[in-house]
């Protein structure tokens, strides 16, 4: 399923080529850096920049025998470049190239995972203006409460997904940096110079403070950002399924033609996207707290964050990348049925309007807990009885000496809870704009 859904350049950006691509683009920064203050003669310059290339095969061979990724990267260009290869690394350690290489694959992977939250969002406000004044139930712990509009829901995870945007994004330009200071940060063999040089041609901001690595609170933050990002995406998904339900059923997935639910039954369509995005989104949350634990480093530096990074680094990206594309795709074939949530609501009785008769009768002078205590038993009465709350409220005589008819049935319109929802759409939405016609919904 992965394959169908997620974007090939995501893909793309994680294989061994562009990682080695990624080192070499380091390589040839420094090496241009040192040519424009003099140390890299301009003809060795130009041999280097023809014939510097990537063999992954060869690199991977060598590593073999050096056991050191980095030095077999080196090995592999010497044997391409020559003689003029003795500039490539001058000055420099494996985590100068590395981390700041790593820096440039996550500024590659964020814009692509903003541009899919982009898309998300432009998702959920079609749907939300599409579903503007569609009553439904509002639920708390599972149980009717007070009417909402269909709109409202879906606009309150755009709310939530335009936050998730925004974190991300700075996350995101926190981890613009590099670091080309050599060994344990001290610049020894080279210079603060030099490392502004090379990282303006890679559109990176020094690190203010590099050990022998960037320092990992700049990862943590990144993959804990998208960690929160998959929280919101799995409680959409979860409020799509419970949506789904057979005694629910406002709001399922799009099912195409020769699409199968069940081995054994064939009645059966499933939430099976909402379902799968879950699981993704649990996955992504566990490597933030990876993450986490690659912060306490011993000293300078050790090596024991190389290996997690190997495998959180293009799994978190590629994993929300396909999350957040996926759920696109599953908005935009949503089925929604106002039809049924009209049903859903009666079947509460009209017990939604309590809290509207509580607070006419504490308006009349009716002190608060005898409100309550009246609305309580009425509702009781509704619930066990089966019967419209509305309907006893006008029959009681206790209700009727504080309420007029005239002032009961104005307690009773469901128009009332949709009073502010033009207002919380122009919080949302600017400018506004003609929601896109969905088949099905």
């Amino acid at each position: 399923m992965i394959e169908r859904y997620t974007r090939a350049e995501m893909g793309r950006i994680w294989t061994l080529e562009n990682r080695y691509r990624a080192w070499l683009t380091v390589e040839l920064a420094v090496c241009e850096a040192w040519r424009e203050m003099g140390r890299i003669p301009g003809e060795a310059m130009d041999v280097i920049r023809g014939r510097a290339d990537i063999d992954v095969v060869r690199i991977l061979e060598i590593e073999e025998s050096a056991r050191h990724d980095v030095i077999a990267f080196l090995t592999s260009l010497e044997e391409k470049i020559g003689p003029e290869a003795r500039y490539i690394h001058l000055g420099c350690t494996s985590s100068d190239i590395v981390d700041t290489a790593n820096a440039l694959l996550l500024q590659q992977a964020g814009e692509l995972i903003q541009k899919d939250a982009r898309a998300l969002l432009e998702e959920l406000e079609t749907l939300a203006r599409r579903h503007k004044g569609v009553l439904c139930m509002g639920r708390t712990h599972g149980i009717h409460a007070e009417p909402t509009s269909f709109g409202l829901k879906i606009a309150g995870f755009y709310a939530e997904f335009a936050r998730h945007l925004k974190r991300f994004a700075a996350a995101a330009e926190n981890m613009r940096v590099g670091k080309i200071s050599g060994a344990v940060g001290t610049y020894a063999f080279l210079s603060p110079e030099l490392e502004a040089k090379a990282l303006a041609r890679l559109n990176l901001k020094a690190d203010e403070h590099s050990t022998q690595i960037i320092q990992r609170d700049r990862h943590a933050q990144f993959f804990s950002t998208l960690a929160v990002m998959a929280g919101g995406i799995e409680r959409l998904c979860t409020e799509l399924r419970h949506l789904q339900r057979t005694e629910v059923l406002e709001a399922e997935e799009g099912f195409s033609e020769g699409q199968k639910g069940s081995s054994a039954m064939p009645h059966k369509r499933n939430p099976i996207s909402a379902e799968n995005i879950c699981g993704i989104s649990r996955l992504i949350r566990s490597n933030a707290l990876a993450a986490m634990e690659n912060q306490a480093l011993w000293h300078e530096r050790d090596i024991s964050h190389s290996s997690v990074e190997r495998v959180i680094m293009p799994d978190s990206a590629i994993l929300a990348d396909y999350a957040l594309t996926r759920l696109a795709e599953l908005l935009r074939g949503l089925v929604v049925n106002p039809g049924r949530m009209r049903e859903n609501m009666e079947k509460s009785f009209g017990l939604c309007f309590s809290q509207r008769l509580l607070t006419a009768l504490v308006d009349t002078g009716l002190p608060r807990q005898k409100a309550y205590e009246a609305v309580q038993r009425l509702a009781m009465q509704s619930w066990e009885e089966r019967r419209s709350f509305p309907e006893l409220a006008r029959a009681d005589p206790g209700i009727r000496a504080h309420l007029s008819n005239v002032e009961l049935e104005d307690l009773f319109d469901m128009a009332y809870y949709l009073r502010h929802e033009d207002v919380i759409y122009a919080r949302l939405f600017t400018p506004p704009r003609q929601p896109r016609e969905r088949k099905g919904t």
